[in-house]
């Protein structure tokens, strides 16, 4: 059964980094494509950074881009985001999601990711 498995949340000061990684497992031949999303207290849950596994190809959202970068380590079945320049805004749950098994989907809606994580909250203070 494929699943993913979030870690590396924390507190920082603005300004600071952190840096998330997300496990894959039960995949025969791995995801499609990774991405991260985030849900901050009494919003909606919004897209955040995303990674098609194979050729490397990102997609960011408008806010991140240029401070958040994604990658990933296909020999680790590991997908990484490093939050660099961190503001009080980028306070959420960071949730972590795959392409379902055989999807050729990547990009940033998030009714194509069907396998999620738990998440992991990351908390910025001013």
């Amino acid at each position: 059964q494929a699943q993913v498995v979030e870690s590396g949340g924390g507190s920082v000061q603005a300004g600071g980094s952190l840096r998330l990684s997300c496990v894959t497992s039960g995949y025969i031949y791995g995801p499609k494509c990774v991405g991260w999303f985030r849900q901050a207290p009494g919003k909606e849950r919004e897209f955040v950074a995303s990674i098609s596994l194979g050729d490397a190809l990102t997609y960011y959202a408008e806010s991140v881009k240029g401070r958040f970068n994604i990658s990933r380590d296909v020999a680790k079945n590991t997908a990484y985001l490093q939050l660099n320049d961190s503001k009080p805004e980028d306070t959420a749950m960071y949730y972590c999601a795959a392409t379902a098994p055989g999807s050729t989907y990547c990009g940033q809606r998030d009714s194509m990711f069907t396998i999620w994580g738990q998440g992991t909250q990351v908390t910025v203070s001013s």
